[in-house]
């Protein structure tokens, strides 16, 4: 395939127009449409994240958007063949038949992607066009994330490594190295602990073991979003919130456990306080710790310094 060189923000809602409007309509283009503003002002605070998390005016933007993904696009793109979308076949509540999304690009070992809350595969894309010439990348949309179908599992961490392990039973995947970002970091580490024989390398980008490994600004932050979704009778945005607010509850010493090489890395500004980011590392047998500038969003604000880090990490470290 060929090297991804296009600016994501000029055609990634029309380009991915199949993709963009997930099984459940507007609700896949909300959360494609919040994180394209993300790109444009990526220093904004997660308070204004939230906010248009829980806007009504972000449904009125993501039907305009689907409304010129209807027609010609002079920014588009004409080759597509850049990233291959395999969009979600799943019918809302047919668990039977469950897909998640994703991207797939380049060949060798398999290097699996993990976003954060409310976001989707595009979020590594910088990531995707890097690693693509010496691994098999695959970004993964979660469940009722992107183009992937809410279903009718539980909306939780755990569900969401389960459904990584019937995903890569799908893909024909028996080991991949892993790397995960925020919530996504909660998934892979979720899953490194049930099935350590199945991650060759661990990347925990942004992590946290419990809420209260939040800086204190952004719990009270994510608070005030999930009070005011509460009070507006907002599901959709409490399901997303909850995975913020209730979870994860992971155990430090269950950390002792993980015996693959792993790298953790974070913002310097990071939302994950840093003395819960070194318990991360100092409680994982080998790990490396390494603190990139910027915020939490380090791998598409800093993707340069970031996926240097990740490559020599990923290069030097002896697979499980």
């Amino acid at each position: 395939m060929k090297g991804i060189d296009h600016d994501p923000a000029s055609w990634i809602a029309c380009e991915f127009s199949g993709y963009s409007v997930s099984s459940d309509g507007v609700y896949g283009v909300e959360r494609l449409v919040r994180f394209a503003s993300a790109e444009r002002e990526m220093h904004m605070s997660l308070r204004r994240r939230l906010v248009v998390l829980i806007a009504a005016a972000t449904l009125a933007v993501a039907m305009v958007l689907v409304q010129g993904c209807s027609g010609d696009s002079e920014a588009a793109p004409d080759n597509r063949e850049d990233v291959a979308a395999e969009p979600a076949s799943t019918q809302e509540g047919d668990e039977m038949d469950f897909h998640l999304n994703y991207v797939e690009a380049g060949e060798g070992e398999p290097l699996i992607l993990l976003h954060g809350n409310s976001e989707n595969w595009t979020y590594f894309y910088s990531q995707i066009g890097y690693f693509q010439d010496q691994y098999r990348v695959i970004a993964v949309d979660t469940r009722g994330h992107g183009g992937s179908p809410r279903g009718t599992a539980p909306f939780t961490l755990d569900q969401f490594a389960d459904d990584l392990a019937a995903f890569m039973d799908e893909q024909g995947i028996d080991e991949a190295n892993i790397l995960g970002f925020s919530d996504g970091a909660n998934i892979a580490l979720l899953f490194a602990l049930d099935h350590p024989e199945r991650v060759t390398r661990l990347v925990l980008n942004g992590a946290n073991l419990s809420p209260e490994g939040l800086t204190e600004e952004i719990s009270r932050e994510i608070d005030e979003a999930y009070q005011a979704a509460l009070a507006a009778n907002d599901e959709t945005s409490l399901e997303f919130l909850r995975l913020m607010v209730d979870e994860p509850h992971i155990d430090p010493s269950s950390l002792a456990a993980l015996d693959m090489p792993v790298l953790v890395i974070a913002g310097t500004d990071d939302m994950i306080a840093e003395e819960h980011t070194r318990l991360i590392a100092d409680s994982i047998p080998g790990a490396q710790l390494t603190f990139v500038p910027g915020t939490h969003f380090i791998a598409a604000e800093n993707p340069g310094e970031f996926n240097a880090v990740v490559a020599d990490f990923l290069k030097s470290m002896p697979g499980n």
